[in-house]
């Protein structure tokens, strides 16, 4: 018995793109009802009407999508487009922090588990990076926001050996292995920890648990901007195995002042 493919609708927001054979393109999807999925457009490559704008990374679309089973290669049967984000297109900094977004989603997303939390964290951000101005501090919140619903929120409000609550003196150290704070006293001989000082490890506390909405009002200095980026890129770097490439592009970006 052939089996029907069963018609799916949803919001969705494009993660990486591959060519496939002479004219199709193989698309994974961040999406709002059914988690991470692949997908196949036909003709994409060569007829532009059909999905005109919507197989780029991180458009926001309606999607139509149809498969035999739950488990296999989504057969994309249209687009429409929602939101192009022309304000992150037209900049190249916002371009390089929105592939640093899609591919952060991407990682922590598992295949074909509903995941909503990850699609709209995914979808504020990207609103963010469209009508505000690129900075770091946007970066490192949605990282941190994105370890937490992803099962990997490290422990920031005490130290993981002796429990006391954080703010009882100036600095700490961040254990990469265990995720997590520990104080002078518990944690001195570990070289590898990082030292993260208090104001930092509140400014990450409060990009956490605070509304999307405001974050624009919350900004890092100079000194927190570097130790949030040295704690969550070495903690991200240990969960995943690799260093991300799109971080590594920006970076270099950044440093050529390109």
């Amino acid at each position: 018995m052939i089996q029907a493919r069963i018609q799916q609708h949803t919001e969705a927001i494009v993660l990486r793109l591959l060519d496939y054979g002479e004219s199709d393109r193989i698309v994974t999807f961040s999406t709002a009802d059914f988690g991470k999925i692949r997908g196949i457009a036909k003709g994409a490559r060569r007829s532009r009407k059909r999905f005109a704008n919507a197989l780029e990374p991180f458009c926001h679309s309606r999607m139509i999508f149809s498969r035999k089973n739950p488990d296999g290669l989504a057969l994309i049967e249209g687009c429409d487009v929602l939101s192009h984000f022309p304000a992150i297109r037209s900049d190249l900094e916002k371009t390089l922090a929105a592939s640093c977004l899609i591919e952060l989603t991407d990682h922590f997303t598992p295949e074909d588990k509903r995941n909503e939390s990850s699609f709209f964290l995914l979808l504020e951000f990207l609103r963010l990076l469209e009508g505000a101005a690129i900075g770091d501090a946007l970066l490192r919140f949605f990282e941190i926001r994105l370890l937490r619903i992803s099962g990997y929120d490290p422990v920031l409000d005490r130290c993981l050996c002796c429990q006391k609550p954080v703010g009882n003196q100036a600095t700490y150290r961040f254990d990469i292995a265990k995720g997590g704070l520990t104080c002078n006293l518990c944690g001195p001989g570990n070289r590898e920890a990082i030292p993260v000082s208090l104001g930092t490890i509140r400014t990450l506390l409060l990009g956490r648990e605070m509304e999307t909405k405001r974050l624009g009002s919350l900004l890092l200095s100079e000194q927190s901007a570097d130790e949030c980026g040295r704690l969550l890129a070495h903690f991200i770097r240990h969960i995943l195995g690799r260093e991300l490439k799109s971080v590594q592009v920006l970076n270099e970006i950044r440093r050529l002042k390109i």
